[in-house]
């Protein structure tokens, strides 16, 4: 328990008469708080406030008060030496400092025990402390148990990998005494047969490139563009004309898409009525004809290819 103290603590009497076993007392009404003498008592009974019960008297007992409400107190009794006995009403309770008190502090960690900048506190046993020297610089506080102090100065050790678990970019296992961390090839360079999925490359130097584009067939007589079609051949293929509509805010400048009339029908590239076509005609001239549709601006866009 924490012991706590007032020097301005104010006696007072009690209020009722108390029997040799209870363990709470009250006090003539409004005086509690004057005998705490601005003490606050910490709730759970974890703290307490010595006083005595017909001080100077044959009949005094010493108590520890450890929680209050108002003028009712809930003691220890028989404390510092004394015996819990029946005291009557208007019997002077006062704050005290007893022997017990006292000793309590003689007996407690003196600061002297302390010799050296760095030096630590340390128990030995149960309520058993004493000093443990500083360590030399660099060293760390280490628990052992074959020490009589339970721990000392060491220097400290170095870590031991036990596993790598494998992940994007790092291939291992279980390691014993040595092991080896590898870092995925697929990732640390670019030979071989690799797949690069969203990957911005500045200013990349590529050498013999390849192209694979996609194809979008159409067979009926209207078909208006998707973005998906950018970068890809739609072939259009019917007997009848075929109207390919461009439609607005779906592409972006320097989109592209490439058409290709495979069908007797003409095919003929359109408006929605927003974007804006230009170029030297707006259909493929004839049958097997291709061009390609770029985006120019936003819904602007111009037709190259063999066109009429």
């Amino acid at each position: 328990m924490t012991r706590l103290y007032s020097s301005i603590s104010v006696e007072t009497i009690l209020s009722a008469s108390i029997t040799s076993s209870q363990t709470s007392i009250a006090v003539t009404t409004g005086t509690g708080s004057a005998l705490l003498g601005g003490v606050t008592l910490a709730a759970g009974n974890v703290d307490q406030f010595t006083i005595a019960i017909d001080p100077d008297t044959v009949n005094e007992e010493i108590c520890f008060i450890t929680a209050n409400s108002g003028d009712t107190f809930t003691l220890t009794r028989g404390r510092a030496g004394t015996t819990a006995i029946t005291h009557a009403s208007g019997a002077t309770v006062r704050h005290v400092l007893t022997s017990n008190d006292l000793d309590y502090f003689n007996t407690a960690v003196q600061p002297s025990t302390l010799t050296t900048k760095g030096d630590t506190f340390v128990a030995t046993a149960a309520s058993t402390v004493t000093r443990l020297a500083a360590g030399a610089d660099g060293t760390v506080l280490t628990a052992d148990s074959t020490q009589t102090k339970g721990i000392k100065w060491a220097a400290p050790t170095t870590g031991t990998v036990s596993s790598i678990t494998a992940g994007t970019g790092l291939s291992g296992g279980t390691i014993t005494t040595t092991g080896t961390i590898a870092i995925d090839a697929t990732v640390a360079t670019l030979t071989g047969t690799q797949t690069l999925t969203n990957k911005t490359l500045t200013s990349p130097v590529i050498n013999t490139p390849k192209t694979t584009i996609g194809f979008n067939a159409q067979t009926g007589t209207a078909y208006t563009l998707v973005l998906t079609d950018q970068d890809k051949l739609v072939t259009l293929s019917n007997a009848a004309t075929v109207t390919v509509t461009v439609p607005n805010g779906v592409y972006s400048t320097g989109q592209q898409i490439n058409l290709q009339r495979l069908g007797a029908g003409a095919v003929n590239i359109a408006s929605d009525g927003t974007t804006v076509i230009t170029g030297t005609g707006t259909g493929l001239r004839a049958q097997y004809s291709a061009a390609t549709l770029v985006c120019t601006s936003a819904n602007n866009f111009t037709l190259i290819g063999d066109i009429a």
